[in-house]
């Protein structure tokens, strides 16, 4: 999922989450540079502590709604619901307030399209900044399924049974990634970023209810949500195949966006 990340959000995701809102290490306060020279950015420690906090509240929104639709309804299709309305809603609002520290990603399939981006000539975090992402990323994750777990009284940590290896949900994860990617990078090559808070908690939304996997589409999400044995939990077996198919999935999408998002030619 979440993404939820990504992917920047990303995954970067708004325009305060455009690619390239990873920093070169200036502080904030640093004396404005010389036109066209690179301008100061967010401190790395600000970055990677917006990033573990947004993946942390993220898995503790998508796990936390699903563990109340549980407690509160036995139809397994509203459980559903209320836990897609809430990771919609939650993604949003942590875009908009993380977005201009981190580009929040959130993601680390968001975090390594983005440096794939740079490394091609486009704006991205580097080698270092990556490393750092997605360290923060896959702790916040474990830490906000054991914090959901918390919020109900549930044991903190305990491995879930729901087994999701099947192949069908693997293509979903395939699917649900490619189109995460497509959609983040293909409006930041639009120019279009200032939407992403909406667009991408819309098509997460949209995606846990047309993909057969619901929309992991995250590998730090996959990893925090087998901490938990609860609706929105995923066997530690299982975990492996998700990843690989949304490692596959983010080569789609990027592949999709050189496509489609090819730059245009002048005339001769």
């Amino acid at each position: 999922m979440t993404p939820a990340e990504a992917p920047a959000t990303a995954e970067s995701v708004t325009s305060a989450a455009e690619p390239g809102s990873a920093g070169s290490g200036r502080s904030a306060g640093s004396v404005e540079p010389a036109p066209g020279a690179t301008p100061p950015r967010t401190p790395l420690v600000a970055r990677a502590a917006a990033e573990l906090v947004g993946t942390a509240a993220l898995v503790a929104v998508v796990v936390g709604s699903g563990i109340q639709a549980t407690e509160l309804t036995q139809d397994v299709g509203v459980q559903l619901l209320a836990n897609s309305l809430a990771t919609v809603f939650g993604l949003g609002v942590l875009i908009l307030l993380l977005g201009p520290v981190s580009g929040a990603h959130f993601n680390p399939v968001v975090t390594l399209a983005e440096w794939w981006n740079a490394r091609r000539g486009g704006a991205g975090v580097t080698a270092r900044e990556v490393a750092v992402y997605v360290s923060v990323q896959v702790v916040g994750a474990i830490a906000g399924a054991v914090l959901a777990d918390a919020m109900f009284a549930k044991p903190l940590v305990e491995w879930s049974t729901h087994d999701r290896s099947a192949g069908h949900l693997l293509l979903g994860e395939v699917v649900a990634t490619a189109g995460l990617i497509l959609l983040i990078f293909g409006l930041a090559r639009a120019d279009q970023l200032r939407f992403a808070p909406v667009a991408v908690a819309s098509y997460i939304g949209a995606a846990y209810w047309f993909t057969s996997s619901t929309s992991f589409a995250n590998p730090a999400v996959t990893i925090g949500r087998a901490f938990t044995d609860t609706f929105a939990g995923i066997a530690p077996g299982s975990v492996a195949g998700f990843i690989g198919m949304q490692l596959i999935g983010a080569v789609v999408g990027l592949a999709l966006v050189a496509l489609i998002f090819m730059p245009s030619r002048s005339a001769e």
